[in-house]
């Protein structure tokens, strides 16, 4: 056999056997696992959290779950710093900013410390591969439903974080199906810097001076649109489409009022439950190196992005995911 193949062939086998959980591998005291995230008070980083607490208990090993409590990229750059000084078997993170954190990922890949990216992807550094939803087809998921409920002609505002790669290519999303309708188009997009008081701010400021003219509210973030809510609520008006981000209980709790439209659910407990396993398998079932180019590797053992999936979530479906969501 190539040399190539049976490395890939080994790797790929013992990967599947920890992740299927039919290998069961001798830990170590010293071995432990680290998620760095952003905001990690929030509902959505709760409940990746809780993936990966659950799935250490199953594996019986140490993970730990940390990063700052607002949106502070350099916060997160200094505690990555601090993680890897501590010499984990392996890392997830999520960058607030992935060009800030590229050189960092870089740096504990260089180490020896496996680094997998979730949710918010890091494309340029040297992670060994993306695990998170696609996050273009979860803004076209967002633009579908949002030109539905316009007919196809409105303007639009969006909340987001502009620097996050996920967030960037959720608008292009939206923006690809907007594109197939011109009578839609987008007239501002606000940058609420991880601050949910921007977006309650700014969508009451726009309501009361009627500028910028707005049929549509689009937030690619669980934050913002709680407070967009909020703010039409307290208004008393009801003629807005609001298509939110992710399951935020405040979030569900509007669309039940008949206030968002929908909202596009990710599955963050699977991020960071399947890359605990996956860097569970890769500690046990070392690579011959963590700097190969994977993405152009044809017999690599890592895939280069797996989709954990998206769905879109009305008053058609909101008591059906409460029952799957007890």
């Amino acid at each position: 056999m190539h040399k190539a193949n049976r490395k890939a062939g080994f790797l790929f086998g013992a990967l599947s056997l920890g992740l299927l959980g039919c290998a069961k591998p001798q830990h170590s005291a010293d071995e432990f696992y680290v998620m760095i995230a952003t905001n990690i008070k929030i509902p959505y980083w709760q409940a990746a959290a809780a993936g990966l607490n659950q799935t250490a208990r199953e594996l019986k090993v140490r993970a730990e779950f940390t990063g700052p409590e607002t949106y502070d990229p350099q916060a997160q750059k200094a505690e990555f710093q601090r993680v890897v000084s501590r010499r984990p078997s392996g890392i997830l993170v999520s960058p607030a900013d992935p060009v800030l954190l590229k050189p960092e990922i870089d740096a504990a890949i260089g180490e020896g410390i496996p680094v997998i990216t979730i949710d918010s992807d890091a494309l340029g550094s040297k992670r060994l591969l993306f695990i998170g939803t696609d996050n273009y087809e979860a803004g076209r998921l967002g633009g579908q439903m949002t030109a539905q409920l316009l007919k196809g002609k409105g303007d639009v505002i969006v909340f987001t974080m502009p620097a996050q790669m996920n967030l960037r290519d959720r608008l292009l999303g939206y923006e690809a199906i907007f594109a197939g309708h011109p009578q839609i188009k987008i007239v501002q997009v606000v940058d609420i810097a991880g601050d949910p008081r921007i977006a309650f701010d700014k969508a009451t400021e726009i309501l009361a001076s009627g500028k910028p003219k707005v049929d549509a509210f689009v937030c690619l973030e669980a934050l913002a649109c709680p407070e967009v809510a909020e703010a039409l609520s307290r208004k008393g008006i009801k003629d807005k489409v609001v298509v939110a981000m992710d399951t935020d209980p405040r979030t569900i709790e509007w669309i039940k009022k008949g206030v968002i439209a929908a909202t596009v659910a990710q599955k963050p407990f699977t991020m960071a439950a399947f890359g605990l396993r996956l860097l569970d398998s890769l500690h046990h079932n070392r690579p011959p190196s963590l700097t190969i180019d994977w993405v152009r590797d044809t017999t690599s053992p890592l895939p280069k992005f797996v989709d954990t999936g998206a769905t879109l979530i009305d008053k058609n479906n909101v008591a059906d995911f409460e029952r799957a969501n007890p």
